[in-house]
């Protein structure tokens, strides 16, 4: 498929927007990081199956039924994508990659309390807070931000054998840094520890496989959500062994987990059913499945060319202004998802992204993106300025973020950098025509598509 045909599959991508001038134009998103528009398959598939839609596991009048083999086989769909082996791991269906972390977090516990779990300096809090209740280290990232193989084998060498986790993103929200996860897998299991892959970020933009059991780079658990995979419908997944989760408690008990229950006596479904409590979003998992399906049909290793050639398109521009400063290594892009984070000298993240959406009707991200440990090193922070700003609760630190979706084009760029060379042209100006407005100043109704 060409790659100008993939606008064509997502919904909304000629919305047009109110500009702070009065007038509209055309909305452009460059925030596919947080969260994803719909397919159009999606959301037709989503359509087809609400006049069937029942509880699942519960009956047997037929649209139960067919809506609870649809459920089923949706794991299947989900493992074949990343290439699980069903017979060894469990897809656990939750809300989202917090969600599915958390719980591997709290199932894990009473197994690894008394052992170390090693996360790294780049994380999203996500995959950092969740583990903080463990005797917890961290991977250090060198002066690029990018992960450092060799600190987590010093690591792993350091507290020989009591490392029994290692928690890391597959590619970073901030920097778009690709990690070698199956190399820090092979270091984990060499030391007796297993892995898990945040894979918010990863699935979305580039082909996974977990690997057979029997390979030594094989990824243990393995998370993601379907919001940031064009089904933002709600859903999340956890895949891990099965073994793991067999002789677990749920950490939520309640309906849908249990054989037998008499006041004296519990008996637990087996893993996924008891970890899934209560009724499941079998919308939001049909919407899941749809995507795996039209993704995996223009093919991961297409999408991931598109999104890189639009990332080297978008890094040659903006390292031709002056006063911006950009997070990432600007080589090497078959390392890295289309994510990039910048700064321009003299006005602060926050205006840049109002000016941006006031004035060219384009999204972007900006802040520290759930990953403050990792803003702070990339921005070179003293230790007196963290502490500083914990002391003072500032929330001034940040950057500005763009990331790139399958329906993002090179013109949509070239209009982002004609606004931020007007930005760095006229610092002052902005600054002193913005800093004063208060949000939502624009709001009028959209215009139709």
């Amino acid at each position: 498929m060409n790659f100008s045909s993939y606008r064509k599959l997502v919904v909304g991508v000629n919305t047009r927007v109110p500009l702070i001038n009065g007038n509209y134009g055309q909305a452009i998103n460059f925030d596919n990081a947080a969260t994803t528009p719909p397919l159009i398959t999606v959301v037709d598939e989503v359509m087809k199956f609400l006049p069937l839609y029942s509880s699942v596991h519960r009956g047997f009048g037929y649209k139960s039924q067919l809506s609870t083999k649809l459920y089923e086989d949706c794991r299947n769909i989900v493992s074949k994508f990343v290439a699980a082996d069903p017979k060894h791991n469990t897809v656990i269906f939750v809300k989202n990659t917090t969600e599915a972390i958390n719980k591997l977090s709290n199932m894990l516990y009473e197994k690894y309390k008394d052992y170390v779990v090693l996360s790294t300096d780049m994380e999203h809090h996500s995959n950092d807070l969740p583990w903080r209740k463990y005797n917890i280290d961290y991977i250090a990232v060198d002066e690029c931000g990018r992960l450092s193989l060799e600190d987590l084998k010093k690591k792993l060498e350091m507290y020989n054998g009591k490392v029994k986790l290692v928690t890391l993103t597959g590619a970073s929200n901030i920097t778009g840094y690709k990690n070698p996860i199956h190399e820090a897998a092979k270091l984990a299991h060499e030391y007796g520890a297993k892995i898990l892959v945040d894979g918010a970020q990863l699935v979305p933009h580039s082909p996974v496989n977990m690997k057979p059991i029997n390979s030594t780079e094989h990824i243990d658990y393995l998370t993601f959500s379907a919001h940031k995979m064009y089904a933002p419908f709600g859903v999340g997944v956890l895949i891990g062994p099965k073994d793991d989760f067999r002789d677990v408690p749920p950490d939520y008990p309640g309906g849908g987990t249990v054989d037998i229950v008499t006041h004296d006596y519990v008996k637990w479904f087996d893993t996924p059913h008891k970890d899934e409590s209560g009724s499941p979003n079998v919308v939001g998992v049909v919407a899941l499945a749809s995507a795996i399906e039209t993704l995996s049909l223009l093919g991961m290793d297409n999408i991931e060319r598109h999104e890189n050639t639009l990332t080297q398109y978008a890094l040659k521009a903006l390292s031709k202004i002056p006063n911006l400063k950009i997070y990432c290594d600007g080589m090497n892009s078959n390392q890295r998802i289309g994510t990039i984070s910048f700064n321009i000298d003299g006005i602060n993240h926050e205006i840049v992204a109002k000016i941006l959406s006031y004035e060219g009707g384009i999204a972007v991200r900006n802040g520290c993106f759930c990953a403050q440990p990792y803003v702070q090193k990339l921005l070179k922070m003293s230790k007196k300025e963290v502490e500083e700003r914990v002391k003072t609760g500032s929330h001034e630190p940040g950057m500005v973020r763009i990331s790139f979706g399958i329906y993002n084009t090179k013109r949509e760029i070239d209009v982002l950098i004609s606004l931020l060379r007007k930005i760095v042209s006229d610092r002052k100006g902005y600054i002193q025509k913005y800093k004063p407005l208060k949000d939502n100043i624009y709001f009028r109704p959209i215009a139709e598509e």
